[in-house]
C-alpha cells in the first residue's frame, strides 16, 4: 500500500498550536485578577492566593518574612500585590504565576504602604528608622525617601499612610504629634507640609473622594480632622473629649481607621479603649450618636453598599462579631465565626464576607443577608485578608 506524500510544512500549524498550548498549561490558566486576593498567613512567611468567585485557595507564595503584621497594596491592574512586612520587607507578588518579582529589605520595621495615583510608586511607612521611602513600583528602586525627623535627631514612628489625588501622600507621625502630606509631582526630590495634630495619632482615614484625612489620637479623646483642599486651615479637632468622665480602659490592640469606615453620610469610628462605635456625620463631621458593642473594636467595615458595619475586637473578645443595621443603627445580630478573629473582608460587591479565624486555622466566609456559612478554607494562623479592588480605591 502506498501512502500519499505529506510535507513537514502541513505540520507546522499544529506543532505551534501543540506548543503554543504547553507554553499556556506551563504559565497556568488564563484568568482575570478582579476576584482575587491574597490572605497573610501570619506565622509562616506566605501569603495564599484566593479566588472569590470560586472561594478556593489557587496557591501559595513562601518567602516573605515577617508578616506579623503585614499590608498589602495592589497595582493598578490588580495583577501584583505589593506585601509589606514588620521586618522592613517589600516584595512584590505576581498573583498569575504565584511567584516573587522583586524583593528588597527597605528598613528595619515596617507596618504598611501605599501607592500612588498613577501607580508609578509604592511608598513604605517605617516605624525603623522612622519615615517614609518611595520606590518604582516596576523595579522596586529607591526613588526617594523622608526622615520623620520632627526635631534635631528626634525620629518619629510613621502609622497611617494613605495615598491621595495629586501624587501626594498622607500621613501621621506617631511620635511627633503631627500630620504631614508630601507632594511627589516630582518624585525624586518631594515637597513636604506639616501640621500639628494632637497626642499620638495611631491611624489615618481617607474618605473615599479623596478629601479628608482622619487621624484618630491615641493619647487624647479626639480625632484629627484636615481638609486636603484646604489644607491651609490646618488641622481640625472633632470627637473632641468623647471619653470625658468615663474611667479608662487598658488598649489590648489598637483600633483601625480606614476609608472602609465610611456608610453613605456617615463615618463609623472605633472608641479607644471604649465598647462603642462613634458615629460622625460627615457633611458636619459631628457625633451624631454611639453604639454600644461587645467589646474593644479593632476593625469597623461597611458593607459595600453602606446598609451594614461589621464590627471585630481585640482580645478577651476576639471571637466575637458584631454587625449594625446603619438604618436602625444598633447592634442587629453578634457572631462568632472562630478564634482570634484578626481581619475582614467584603468582595467587592459585598455578597459575602471573608474573616480570618487565626487560632482556628480557617477563612470563614458569611453570606451577610442571612448570615449563613457559606465555606471554610483551612489555612495556617490567616490573618490580613485583601482582594484586588483595592487597586481601584483612594487611601488603600
Amino acid at each position: 500500500m502506498r501512502f500519499p506524500a505529506i510535507s513537514v510544512a502541513s505540520f507546522l500549524p499544529a506543532i505551534l498550536g501543540a506548543l503554543i498550548l504547553a507554553g499556556c498549561a506551563h504559565q497556568g490558566e488564563l484568568r482575570g485578577t478582579a476576584d482575587l486576593g491574597v490572605v497573610i498567613e501570619r506565622a509562616s512567611g506566605k501569603v495564599a492566593v484566593v479566588n472569590t468567585s470560586s472561594r478556593s485557595v489557587l496557591g501559595e507564595v513562601d518567602g516573605l518574612g515577617d508578616l506579623s503584621h503585614a499590608h498589602v497594596t495592589y497595582s493598578r491592574d490588580g495583577r501584583y500585590a505589593f506585601v509589606f512586612g514588620r521586618d522592613g520587607g517589600l516584595t512584590k507578588v505576581d498573583l498569575l504565576t504565584r511567584k516573587i518579582t522583586r524583593r528588597v529589605i527597605q528598613a528595619g520595621n515596617s507596618i504598611g504602604g501605599s501607592i500612588s495615583q498613577d501607580g508609578r510608586l509604592v511608598v513604605a511607612q517605617n516605624y525603623e528608622p522612622g519615615g517614609i521611602k518611595a520606590f518604582d513600583a516596576e523595579t522596586l528602586e529607591l526613588v526617594s525617601e523622608i526622615p520623620a525627623e520632627y526635631a534635631p535627631g528626634k525620629f518619629s514612628r510613621v502609622v497611617g499612610l494613605a495615598d491621595v489625588p495629586g501624587k501626594k501622600f498622607v500621613y501621621a507621625l506617631f511620635d511627633a504629634g503631627e500630620i504631614w502630606v508630601s507632594d511627589f509631582s516630582n518624585p525624586r526630590k518631594p515637597s513636604t507640609v506639616r501640621y500639628p495634630a494632637g497626642k499620638q495619632p495611631y491611624d489615618g482615614l481617607v474618605t473615599p473622594d479623596g478629601r479628608y484625612f482622619l487621624a484618630g489620637l491615641f493619647g487624647e479623646d479626639g480625632v484629627a480632622l484636615l481638609d486636603l483642599w484646604q489644607a491651609n486651615k490646618g488641622v481640625r479637632r472633632i470627637l473632641d473629649g468623647y471619653g470625658r468622665g468615663e474611667e479608662k480602659l487598658p488598649v489590648y490592640k489598637m483600633p483601625h481607621l480606614r476609608g472602609w469606615a465610611i456608610a453613605g453620610d456617615r463615618a463609623y469610628l472605633p472608641a479607644v479603649g471604649r465598647h462603642e462605635v462613634l458615629v460622625v456625620d460627615t457633611r458636619s463631621w459631628k457625633e451624631v450618636g454611639r453604639i454600644a458593642v461587645k467589646g474593644q473594636p479593632v476593625f469597623v467595615m461597611a458593607r459595600p453598599d453602606g446598609r451594614q458595619v461589621w464590627v471585630n475586637f481585640a482580645f478577651p473578645d476576639n471571637g466575637w462579631v458584631n454587625v449594625i443595621d446603619t438604618l436602625e443603627s444598633k447592634v442587629i445580630r453578634t457572631l462568632e465565626p472562630g478564634k482570634a478573629v484578626l481581619h475582614m473582608e467584603f468582595t467587592p460587591r459585598g455578597e459575602e464576607v471573608w474573616l480570618s479565624a487565626r487560632d482556628d486555622n480557617r477563612v470563614r466566609i458569611i453570606d451577610p443577608m442571612d448570615f449563613s456559612t457559606v465555606k471554610d478554607l483551612t489555612l495556617p494562623a490567616p490573618s490580613g485578608i485583601f482582594f484586588t479592588h483595592r487597586a481601584q480605591r483612594i487611601g488603600f
